[in-house]
């Protein structure tokens, strides 16, 4: 093929289109597998020089970060993270110094350099927590300096800083922003980019949805994003500046919004604005918090999940306008949510306890006295949970746990009596009964109230939906079943397969007619 014809082949051509934060992070997990399996031989397959560094370009505040730190703790292995703005040449590489060395009978000075900070981390942590391999995730490469920019190039290309390389069984993982969020950004050469495996991320509500109901973003925020999908993440260059509002910033604002309702403060919009820095955006949700509240007192959410419902409630959301159906349905999804994370997080916690009590029951059929197994079970919990702290492998959750079970333990080292710490364990299955059978009612009777404001309407299946995708209410049901959450579900199953047929229909027809038509 001539030049002239082989780059015309090349016009209209593009980039793959971006993943969404979940994909990317299921892509770089799955590399990061790949990278680290061995031979019979213990020698990784994919040898370190083949292993290229994963290149993650995407817009600020989408979540590029968080997912490191969720890689690690689900592959178990370490991590050390850099934003590569805030160092200098000097931190990055290493300070020069002059060395004597021999070469050919002749001795001449040689300069080298000491050991990169960065390079150093990752021995550092290695030696802390005696975990080998990890991810290196540097942020911001593409926004550094002229003098860092040679080293960034050479530490994508050749894994080292200065002299000294990145240990075996470390993966490069580098975070950018394209150009048109950053004016420092740097464009790297085709050099470069030949040496990297890239992936280019934006911004999905969807996707963020689901990680919002697992962290406990506040119901507001996601009843507002729900009707508003289109402020989920803006970023606008105006005369006045960069206009922005991030998943970030929606993630800060809700630790700020829990806070300020134990404070008994309102968040008005010059409140909002300090984080969804688009003005409009900011008035706009300030706007739906205020009556976001509004009906919560208006509707008496407390009492609808006791079975307390008076007919002016069901008469008013019947009548109520799209928005308010909405929001109220929110503060019910966010009631039950509350309810359903106690059930998982007491399940959680008793079903540790029964493995550890039977542990202890196992020390004193050997002749071990109760509350030396006790003291023992103790010292166990604490040195694991140092570790697992240590090595940064601990989510929040898993934090939780190990202090509300080590708590528990040592409130009974004194115990000499095992049928006692058999009763207080009972007490503790009682409890987490009750959780469960509480959630349940609560949930029984926010169907009450929507089907008696809905019938069997379309805002039936947003409620279905909502709990579908609610990590702990799916949980809850998977668990303990609702009979009237499957009569839903089933129907809207049997709708979406509706939809797909027809929509397979309608394809068929436009082919026919176009075969017509030739």
């Amino acid at each position: 093929m001539p030049d002239r014809e082989r780059a015309a082949g090349t016009v209209g051509e593009r980039r793959l289109p971006p993943v969404d934060i979940k994909r990317a992070k299921e892509e770089i997990r799955d590399t990061i597998e790949a990278y680290l399996l061995k031979d019979e031989y213990g020698e990784y397959v994919i040898p370190p020089v083949r292993q290229r560094p994963v290149l993650l370009m995407g817009p600020p505040g989408v979540g590029k970060t968080q997912i490191m730190e969720q890689i690690a703790q689900e592959c178990r292995i370490g991590l050390v993270s850099y934003t590569i703005t805030h160092h200098t040449r000097q931190s990055a590489v290493g300070l020069p110094f002059i060395k004597e060395k021999e070469y050919g009978g002749q001795t001449y000075s040689v300069t080298e350099y000491t050991m990169s900070e960065i390079i150093a981390s990752v021995y550092e942590k290695m030696e802390q927590t005696g975990i080998r391999e990890g991810i290196l995730f540097i942020d911001e490469i593409n926004c550094v300096s002229e003098t860092m920019a040679p080293m960034m190039l050479q530490f994508l290309q050749c894994k080292t800083f200065g002299n000294q390389k990145v240990p075996e069984g470390w993966i490069i993982v580098a975070a950018g922003n394209p150009p048109e969020y950053n004016k420092s950004v740097r464009d790297f050469d085709v050099v470069t980019l030949d040496r990297v495996k890239r992936l280019d991320v934006e911004a999905d509500y969807g996707v963020w949805k689901e990680y919002a109901y697992r962290k406990g973003i506040h119901s507001a925020i996601l009843s507002y994003l729900d009707i508003r999908r289109e402020n989920f993440y803006r970023i606008e260059t105006t005369v006045d500046g960069k206009l922005f509002v991030t998943a970030r910033g929606w993630e800060d604002l809700s630790e700020l919004l829990y806070v300020y309702e134990k404070l008994g403060k309102e968040a008005d919009a010059q409140v909002t604005g300090q984080y969804l820095q688009y003005p409009r955006v900011a008035r706009d949700f300030a706007n739906f918090l205020e009556l976001y509240h509004k009906y919560h007192r208006d509707y008496q959410i407390e009492e609808v999940l006791k079975g307390n419902v008076t007919p002016q409630a069901i008469s008013k959301l019947h009548f109520a306008g799209f928005d308010e159906k909405v929001s109220v349905t929110g503060l019910l999804l966010s009631r039950l949510g509350e309810e359903f994370r106690a059930a998982y997080w007491k399940d959680k916690l008793v079903t540790e306890l029964y493995a550890r009590l039977k542990g202890i029951q196992r020390e004193i059929s050997g002749g071990e006295s109760v509350r030396k197994a006790v003291e023992e079970t103790c010292a166990l919990i604490e040195e694991q949970y140092r570790k697992e702290k240590q090595s940064e492998l601990l989510t929040k959750g898993g934090e939780r746990i190990f202090r509300e079970l080590l708590s528990w333990f040592q409130k009974r080292r004194q115990e000499e009596d095992f049928e006692k710490i058999r009763e207080d364990f009972a007490g503790e299955t009682d409890a987490r009964q009750a959780l469960l059978d509480g959630a349940g009612e609560m949930l029984e009777y926010a169907f009450d109230f929507l089907e008696a404001a809905f019938g069997k309407g379309q805002e039936l299946v947003l409620f279905v939906t909502e709990l579908t995708a609610g990590f702990y209410s799916s949980w809850y049901i998977r668990e303990n079943g609702c009979d009237r959450y499957y009569q839903y579900n089933k129907g809207l199953l049997f709708a979406e397969r509706q939809q797909e047929i027809s929509g397979h229909i309608e394809e068929a027809r436009d082919m026919m007619a176009g075969a017509d038509r030739k």
